[in-house]
């Protein structure tokens, strides 16, 4: 997995999705549930995650390892 992780609100429940992919990795009945484990995602994968409210706006950008400088691209 190269692409973000992204957590969002679709059709009443909390998802994770990486960036690329067109399916949901994970589903959660509450925010506080899939930011954990879209956090876990990230770190695990090096990658940034967008955590966004109900209505779509990024509410958290976090970048993994802490330090990573998001413009630099992986080798």
């Amino acid at each position: 997995m190269r692409g973000d992780i992204e957590t969002y609100f679709e059709d009443g429940q909390w998802k994770n999705k990486a960036e690329g992919n067109d399916s949901a990795s994970s589903i959660h009945q509450s925010k506080e549930d899939a930011c954990t484990n879209g956090r876990e995602m990230a770190i695990v994968h090096a990658v940034d995650h967008i955590i966004r409210d109900r209505d779509g706006t990024i509410s958290e950008h976090d970048v993994y390892p802490h330090g990573r400088d998001p413009h630099t691209v992986p080798r």
